[in-house]
């Protein structure tokens, strides 16, 4: 018995599809430029178009998701944000610009200087950050894939060990989303046992510290 959610799901998305076209560069909506000097790939979005369907990938790299769960213990260990730390708008200025003779808009916002305060707790959250950058935390990262149904495409979240740097590799992936959404392979198959821990953070040292001298803006 078919499913009236998803198969109303799937009309949506060819709909879309056909009236919303992608610009496809060799079969592949690919919107992002990749740097030659870079050495490692942390995150990409893509998207291919699959039994009529838009497919659209969130990619990351283990790197990246251990590196945001970096991000997130620093905030935790650094304790509670001042109040009002995290919200930049709460004590903004709106910058209006009249659009008739009797009507305005909001066209900016003009925030105060931050206060000594919140400076203070935001150089505490990086110290905290570089440190555990440095000496690495203990989580395992594994390769991991789910999808979603919109209206407008299927959603691939994808964590999955390979490096995405250039136009070839980003077909690569593609290639490999496309095995693995049609059952032409898994996760099992293509990276038996593999993981990403604190031995690999640490091995790859070097090569961040590279790609951010590479990308520094020359004085």
């Amino acid at each position: 018995m078919k499913n009236r959610y998803y198969e109303r799901l799937r009309r949506r998305m060819k709909q879309y599809h056909r009236h919303h076209q992608w610009q496809l560069d060799h079969g592949l909506f690919a919107p992002h430029t990749y740097p030659d000097d870079r050495t490692l790939s942390w995150w990409d979005d893509i998207g291919f178009i699959l039994n009529r369907r838009r497919v659209m990938v969130w990619w990351i790299h283990p790197r990246m998701q251990y590196a945001d769960a970096i991000s997130d213990m620093a905030w935790q260990e650094a304790g509670e944000a001042p109040l009002g730390g995290h919200d930049l708008f709460s004590r903004s200025d709106k910058q209006w610009k009249k659009v008739g003779r009797s009507r305005k808009k909001v066209v900016a916002y003009r925030s105060p200087p931050m206060p000594d305060l919140q400076k203070d707790y935001y150089a505490k959250v990086r110290t905290v950050e570089e440190r555990m950058e440095w000496e690495g935390i203990d989580l395992v990262v594994r390769p991991s894939l789910s999808s979603a149904s919109f209206d407008w495409c299927t959603g691939v979240s994808a964590c999955l060990p390979i490096e995405v740097r250039n136009k070839a590799e980003v077909h690569a992936l593609a290639a490999l989303i496309r095995q693995l959404i049609k059952g032409e392979t898994t996760l099992d198959k293509t990276f038996p046992g593999y993981t990403y821990d604190r031995n690999d953070w640490l091995s790859e040292s070097d090569r961040r510290i590279q790609d951010r001298q590479t990308r520094a803006p020359s004085l």
